[in-house]
């Protein structure tokens, strides 16, 4: 094993986490084309064994990323843990579910779904602005429920109504959630809209977005990883790349939340979008590849 094979990743996961925690996207949706598109240009001896392998490890270097970012914004205090439990307990099985089922999905399936799925989060991204009130949310009253005053760290003070739970809001975490656990993208892309078209204040809408992608992206991750170890052994998991960027997603996890509110919301909404219409459009090619449509299988 190469140990200096991946030092790259140390500065690339900086920026990934920073990113990550600003925008409240998972950092996996990032990693996972890194994986599966740039590796393989690099060489072949930068290829992972497998795009679950990909994943996998894209899920689990997110892990240590958003907990980073988590210690983050818990001493800003602008997390929102009752709202974050409300959430859990949907994210947290249907991620458990969509990582079992990874194994049994084609690769070029998983990919194909990876772009479909970012495609449409991009669409979104530019067509619905979700910036809102930065510190005094305006929720709809038939969807809102106690009133919450939160004070961060600068003294800064949020004053919103926590959005009730409903079944639309169930099933697009359930769905979100199922899809990181699947193909390592979903759940912070849903819970950031939810969160603020609701009522719910930017800052505080990233901060918890945060607390639940990093419980829903442990779960997933250790269910996929435990999977990998018992079919090949230790050896499945690409030591020497989470090597370099375990260390740098938790460097990243702490700049993210000190640039939070210096960088305007929607300016990195249009840059997430546009990144992402890059990362579906060359990922579905690959996934068309694999699937034999065109250059063979």
């Amino acid at each position: 094993m190469d140990l200096t094979l991946y030092w790259f990743m140390f500065p690339v996961a900086i920026c990934v986490a920073t990113s990550a925690m600003l925008s409240g996207i998972g950092g996996a949706a990032l990693f996972t084309p890194i994986f599966i598109l740039v590796f393989p240009l690099l060489g072949p001896e930068y290829v992972l064994s497998s795009t679950v392998a990909a994943i996998g490890t894209a899920l689990l270097t997110e892990t240590f990323g958003f907990t980073s970012g988590l210690i983050g914004y818990h001493m800003k205090r602008t997390i929102d843990f009752q709202l974050a439990r409300q959430f859990l307990k949907v994210s947290v099985p249907a991620g458990i579910a969509g990582a079992f089922l990874a194994h049994l999905v084609a690769e070029g399936l998983l990919i194909a779904g990876y772009a479909l799925l970012v495609l449409g989060l991009a669409v979104v991204h530019v067509f619905f602005e979700y910036e809102g009130v930065p510190t005094h949310g305006q929720a709809d009253p038939a969807t809102a429920g106690d009133l919450r005053i939160v004070i961060d760290s600068d003294g800064r003070e949020y004053r919103y109504r926590a959005p009730r739970a409903g079944l639309g809001s169930g099933l697009f975490t359930a769905v979100g959630a199922f899809l990181t656990g699947m193909v390592s993208v979903g759940i912070g892309e849903v819970i950031v809209p939810q969160l603020t078209k609701r009522g719910v204040p930017v800052a505080i809408a990233a901060a918890t977005s945060v607390a639940v992608v990093i419980v829903t992206a442990v779960c997933a991750s250790f269910t996929l990883i435990g999977q990998l170890i018992s079919e090949a052994g230790l050896s499945a998991v690409p030591w020497n790349l989470v090597m370099y960027s375990i260390p740098g997603v938790i460097i990243g996890g702490q700049i993210g939340p000190r640039l939070q509110g210096r960088i305007s919301h929607r300016s990195m909404e249009l840059a997430i979008a546009g990144l992402f219409v890059v990362l579906g459009i060359a990922m579905m090619l690959v996934a068309t590849q694999k699937l034999g449509y065109w250059g063979g299988a």
